[in-house]
């Protein structure tokens, strides 16, 4: 498992909670299980917690992903993505960005909730936070969470090939996203609810929110090269000119642009990259069309049963009856 390596939302056995008599053995058991540099194992084993809360990341990574990208050609399935990973395509600068945009998210979560011992609340030193912690309340701490996962990653050292480049941009572009989606939440305390005192503390979005933004991104995701910077001697990322008055020199994507450096493949047949669509299911008014890449789709009746006409009985359940309808379903031809 690595957020800028081969297989980021690699999946491995799931473990029970730890008891506290071998939660040292488990915690490092669960190091092993994940696909990690020597480096990262050694992170790992020194913080317990992390592999727990990596586990919920690639498991949030993942199902955003695969909710993002329901109605696609690409429906970010588990085949094919090693391959994948070792291109520079679109779907690519997302994986990397939704991988480390569920690790930044899960990591705060984490640390707010107790489930790390090297991190606790928000620790920013102002004022609100030091109210938040007396009335009990715990902000999500995203700086030890951005810190830490930098540390993680060895973004240190920038990569020198394109490749590399555009790879640490992206992760930078999922870490952003959940920064840009960080909100202060506020509790009234008073008499009768009146706000005589009021405390407020910083509050992550759900991740959905995020998913939905990184989604945007890719929708208008920018093709870029590497071009050099006569000015500090090094390579830079550049990408089509935006608005200037000077069309003949490119411009340096956004620090919130997702980007990629080749055309993707149409994922309309198997391959190497992805399982094609054949089988899928579509919308005929929605994606069918584009879905099925031409070839048309089948129509099959089927009859669905779901709880209907309920009615709340005293004291405390809900009674229903069953009904049944029938539903129209379209998949993709071979």
């Amino acid at each position: 498992f690595s957020l800028t390596g081969k297989e980021a939302l690699t999946h491995f056995p799931s473990l029970g909670p730890s008891t506290n008599s071998a939660q040292g053995k488990v915690h490092v058991k669960q190091c092993d299980l994940l696909k990690l540099s020597r480096k990262q194992k050694r992170l790992c084993r020194r913080e317990p917690g992390l592999a727990e809360t990596l586990r919920d990341a690639i498991r949030l990574g993942i199902m955003e992903c695969q909710y993002q990208f329901r109605s696609e050609r690409w429906n970010c399935s588990l085949e094919g993505r090693t391959s994948l990973l070792k291109r520079g395509f679109k779907e690519t600068a997302f994986l990397y960005a939704v991988s480390s945009a569920a690790l930044t998210h899960s990591l705060a979560r984490a640390c707010s909730a107790g489930r790390m011992e090297r991190c606790t609340c928000d620790d920013s030193p102002d004022l609100e936070n030091r109210k938040a912690w007396q009335w009990g309340v715990c902000g999500d701490n995203l700086k030890y969470s951005t810190k830490f996962l930098k540390k993680f990653l060895g973004q240190k050292r920038i990569g020198k090939d394109l490749r590399a480049k555009v790879d640490i941009h992206n992760t930078n572009v999922g870490i952003k996203a959940v920064k840009n989606g960080l909100k202060t939440t506020c509790k009234c305390h008073g008499v009768s609810g009146s706000c005589a005192v009021r405390t407020c503390w910083k509050q992550l979005s759900p991740f959905h929110e995020i998913g939905r933004l990184l989604k945007l991104r890719y929708d208008d995701a920018v093709k870029v090269f590497s071009t050099t910077n006569d000015a500090v001697g090094h390579s830079e990322l550049a990408g089509p000119q935006r608005h200037s008055h000077s069309p003949k020199h490119p411009s340096s994507p956004r620090s919130t642009d997702l980007v990629y450096v080749e055309d993707s493949p149409s994922f309309c047949r198997p391959s190497k990259y992805s399982l094609g669509t054949a089988g899928r299911t579509c919308s005929r008014e929605g994606n069918c069309d584009s879905m099925c890449c031409g070839r048309g789709y089948n129509t099959q009746s089927r009859l669905v049963t779901f709880s209907c006409h309920c009615q709340v009985q005293w004291c405390c359940y809900v009674e229903c009856q069953q009904c049944m309808q029938e539903e129209v379903v379209y998949s993709c031809k071979q």
